[in-house]
């Protein structure tokens, strides 16, 4: 198993948080429609859900050459999204409901 220094810790955790910077295609995203931007969202999640299953299996199995940080990293990223994603979930149904329960 890989060790990890203090300063490769330190630059995979700039690297992410570059990644983390909002793109070209977030700042696009309030001339789209909602629904589209939802399917996006949810797109992006399924992906990284993906990729963190494919780095487990392949260093469960020995066959990936990312060390285990990286792993526990991209299944963080993979939870704290579906968290994000399920709590939008959650205000939307409470504001479907408390519009269905508005008196006309």
């Amino acid at each position: 198993m890989n060790e990890i220094s203090a300063t490769q810790l330190l630059s995979q955790i700039r690297t992410l948080g570059r990644e983390l910077q909002p793109t070209q295609q977030a700042a696009e995203l309030p001339n789209n429609n909602f629904g589209e931007m939802l399917k996006t969202s949810l797109d992006s999640v399924n992906d990284l859900q993906k990729h963190a299953g494919e780095l487990k299996v392949g260093f469960e199995n020995g066959t990936t050459d990312k060390s285990l940080a990286e792993v526990m990293i991209a299944s963080q990223k993979a939870s704290l999204s579906f968290r994000a994603v399920t709590e939008v979930r959650n205000k939307l149904v409470t504001a479907y409901q408390d519009i269905m329960n508005m008196p006309v």
